[in-house]
């Protein structure tokens, strides 16, 4: 499989001295080894993501106090501790569990001429100015001459650090700040001092966006930079503002989530996951520089109950007990717990009741959502009461940090969006409500407005940000500095199918998809469903652009199937499904199942090449889409799955017979698979039927390449941003090197009914242990039947509609069945599958 985010050989070997000198120029090779200093939570998972990225990392922490002077593995105990608690990590810090061959560990005693060989240094100890400097003193003598050394504190001056350390040093010193867990949010912060080489900072930043896959803002090497300083200043005046207005952690959490586009986690599970010691660490350094750099929120800072958290290192997960906790009742019944802030006592928690968030939940745009709740009469509405002070003082806040933490609106817009997982920065947010408007309400109120602000209307203008098709990222962004608009940059290779709609245009659209220009003779094919479910006008949209026919066909060399959403698809759209079922509308299902075959039959024989990029929940029926392309060009965050068992029913849109035709070329799953190797048939069948019997769902784009879904001709994208373009890319190639069609199959080996009975004896065993149901039975033994071709011999010739028939057959079958039914029902209720 192709790794597009790694150029380098991942098995780097170990060089002499004289052989690193010659490596060590120039700086623009690529990355060969890193270490990590300090084998924490941060360290450890740092480590975990370089690996991830294909890179050798040493991992070194501290020699416990108790380990004999001559015993090695003592002495890496904490390090090695450390390695294997990645492999149980939740979430997951790794794509698989074999990357963890590419850490070595060690520690700081012995091992430190080993950091010889790193071209990049991680230091992640603990957040403590004097442990940092001493560290730098005691590593500095075992590097290259032309190493990088960046620290990843959350706060720290960076620049002071290494202030006593020689110029040389801090040429190629800086900070790089990840957020935590490494693996899943995006942003890193660089944080460059007065002494850094400006193009040591860009080759990290290329590293880390090309390779890393991160979203990449410049800070000032002011107190907690960007993301840090606005959460914090989030975190502490919601706490202010909870206490104020006597509200729950629950209320608040339902309040700071997804209504207002941020994490679903809310302000307190969010810091639970975070780390409640984090939390207070960047807190308690943002109340004492406040004051120092002239910070005009000095009434902002950690309240009592959350210094009595830290007291009792209530930490959050990592010491199973924060803001929340689980619990078992009497009858062992699991209970989830809450903290009352007042008593510091925990009590069941209850879900908040907010008849505006109930309503909010119907529009489906983050900037109406926020115009209707900050429109609610917050003398009426407890919601509105929140939101009004919580938002504008964010807004005022943010505004007043230009130019001290960021040179413009942009950065850090980018950092919330991208440290936090806000849906829009509070720049956006605030065009969302409308800047006049609030600022008028605001003023009326006596409220501080910000100069910044000003000077935005001032000049006439109405919105931070306003479009321009003319500029690269179709956005200008107002600078307060300069009290004009400015194009927003972004890096080259990045783009959205939103931006060529604005710059090429729609050709041709129907309420579930839209065919989109790219440009150079390449179209992208786009979803926009809710969940990007796939219902009637998608199959029929499909299948009528890449029928032989068709005027796409004619007009374009390749198609692309991506889009800009969260995922690529949550598969069919089951509630159509579970209406007809209902409705005993037999004929009608098996025309939809016909027709979604076509639909995938039309991916597959286009006479242009089709490349699908697939991204987040990739799911059912979205699975199917991607194993029919020419090719694959994953996201690195792929959850990918033939889910259909979990609702009762088997793969209809082909991705059963798929699976069969990677089994039997010798593509199959097998362990780290799916690259080639040549495994036994029956093997390769029944890793397939375990697969989709047990609905698995990948959780990242290696293990999607282990069990099948993607081969050795398919390549991967660190970059959710550069994915379009990446796919663009490989639609082009395919098309210049004289693309041939596939051709339907007519001469498939049948697995056959030796295999079958294989697959249904461990079936009947699985029921007789009591794993599964009798209903699990019955659905597990309609996927044995189709995946080996039926009740025939083994090698008996069938085509590609012969597997296709066995699947529509046995998911018609399956429809009838009111277990089925119920589990369709109850998952679209719940999102959860029932075994039933």
């Amino acid at each position: 499989m192709n790794i597009t985010a790694r150029d380098a050989s991942i098995d780097a070997p170990v060089l002499a001295k004289s052989e690193r000198a010659s490596l060590h120029r120039p700086f623009n090779r690529p990355l060969l080894r890193a270490a990590v200093l300090g084998a924490g939570t941060m360290g450890s998972r740092i480590a975990a993501h370089l690996a991830n990225a294909g890179l050798p990392v040493l991992l070194l922490d501290i020699v416990p106090p108790d380990a004999p002077a001559n015993d090695p593995a003592q002495r890496n105990r904490f390090a090695m501790q450390a390695l294997e608690a990645l492999k149980t990590a939740k979430p997951a810090a790794l794509f698989d569990f074999s990357l963890t061959r590419l850490i070595s560990v060690g520690n700081f005693e012995d091992d430190l001429s080993q950091l010889g060989q790193c071209d990049w240094i991680v230091e992640a100890v603990a957040e403590n100015l004097a442990i940092k400097q001493s560290l730098l003193r005691e590593i500095a003598p075992h590097l290259s001459d032309q190493a990088i050394v960046t620290t990843n504190t959350s706060g720290l001056p960076v620049a002071e650090i290494a202030a006593q350390m020689p110029a040389e040093f801090q040429r190629r010193w800086f900070g790089a700040h990840f957020f935590n867990p490494p693996r899943y949010m995006r942003l890193v912060e660089l944080i460059a001092t007065q002494q850094t080489d400006p193009a040591l900072v860009e080759r990290i930043a290329e590293f880390c966006d090309k390779h890393l896959g991160k979203t990449v803002v410049r800070a000032k090497d002011t107190p907690n930079f960007i993301a840090n300083r606005i959460g914090t200043f989030v975190m502490l005046n919601t706490c202010r503002l909870m206490q104020a207005q006597n509200l729950t952690i629950e209320e608040v959490d339902a309040l700071t989530g997804t209504a207002i586009g941020w994490p679903k986690t809310g302000t307190f599970r969010l810091a639970d996951l975070v780390g409640v010691d984090v939390l207070g660490h960047v807190a308690k350094n943002f109340s004492q520089q406040a004051a120092k750099i002239g910070d005009e929120r000095t009434d902002v800072r950690l309240p009592d109950f959350l210094t009595a958290m830290l007291e009792r290192k209530w930490l959050g997960d990592k010491t199973k007990q924060g803001f929340y906790k689980k619990d078992r009742d009497a009858d062992g019944k699991e209970l989830r717990l809450v903290l009352d802030w007042k008593t510091l006592e925990y009590h069941p928690a209850a879900r908040a009741k907010f008849p505006e968030l109930e309503i909010a939940k119907n529009i489906e745009g983050v900037g109406e959502r926020i115009r209707t709740l900050l429109n609610d009469d917050p003398r009426k509405s407890k919601a509105a009461a929140f939101y009004w002070p919580m938002l504008t003082e964010l807004w005022t806040y943010a505004a007043n940090r230009i130019p001290e933490i960021a040179d413009d609106i942009v950065a850090i817009d980018r950092a919330m969006q991208a440290g936090f997982n806000w849906e829009l920065g509070p720049f956006a947010m605030w065009d969302a409500a409308g800047v006049p408007e609030t600022v008028a309400k605001m003023r009326a109120e006596g409220r501080p407005i910000s100069v910044n602000v000003e000077k935005l209307l001032a000049a006439g203008h109405r919105s931070w940000y306003r479009d321009d098709p003319t500029v690269a990222s179709g956005k200008l962004f107002f600078d307060p500095i300069q009290g004009s608009y400015k194009p927003v940059t972004i890096p080259a290779g990045t783009a959205t199918v939103e931006l060529f709609k604005k710059s090429h245009g729609v050709v041709k659209k129907n309420p579930g998809a839209s065919l989109v220009d790219l440009g150079d003779g390449i179209a992208a094919i786009e979803f926009h469903t809710k969940m990007n479910a796939i219902g009637g006008d998608i199959v029929q949209f499909i299948t009528q652009t890449l029928h032989p026919g068709s005027a796409a066909v004619a007009d374009f060399e390749a198609f692309v199937i991506s889009g800009d959403a969260a995922n690529f698809s949550v598969g069919a759209n089951i509630m159509q499904l579970l209406l007809a079922m209902q409705d005993e509308e037999w004929d009608d299902i098996d025309q939809e199942i016909r027709a979604f075959q076509g639909m995938t039959a039309a991916i597959k024989f286009c006479p242009r090449p089709v490349i699908v990029a697939p991204f987040g929940m990739c799911l059912g029926g979205g699975t199917e889409v991607c194993l029919h392309a020419a090719r694959r060009q994953a996201h690195a965050e792929l959850y990918m799955g033939l889910v259909e068992t979990g609702v009762g029913l088997v793969p209809g849109g082909g991705g059963c017979k798929e699976m069969v035709l990677r089994a039997i070329n010798g593509a199959g799953p097998k362990g780290t698979g799916g690259r080639g190797e040549t495994v036994e048939l029956g093997d390769a069948i029944k890793s397939a039927f375990e697969m989709i019997a047990m609905a698995k769902v990948t959780t990242s784009v290696t293990e999607a390449c282990g069990l099948g879904f993607l081969n050795s001709g398919d390549g991967t994208t660190m970059n959710r941003d550069r994915l379009l373009l990446d796919a663009k890319t490989r639609a082009r190639t395919l098309a210049d090197a004289g693309y041939a069609p596939a051709v339907r199959r007519t001469d498939i080996l049948a697995p056959g009914d030796n295999i079958l009975a294989t697959l249904k004896l461990g079936v009947y065993l699985m029921r007789q242990g009591g794993y599964i149901s009798d209903h699990d039975v019955k659905v597990a033994n309609h996927v044995a039947h189709v995946l080996c071709g039926g009740n025939v011999l083994r090698g008996t010739k069938l085509t590609e509609q012969t597997f296709l028939d066995l699947e529509r057959e046995a998911f018609l079958s399956l429809c009838g069945e009111k277990k089925t039914q119920e589990r369709i029902a109850f998952t679209l209720k719940t999102g959860k599958p029932l075994r039933n």
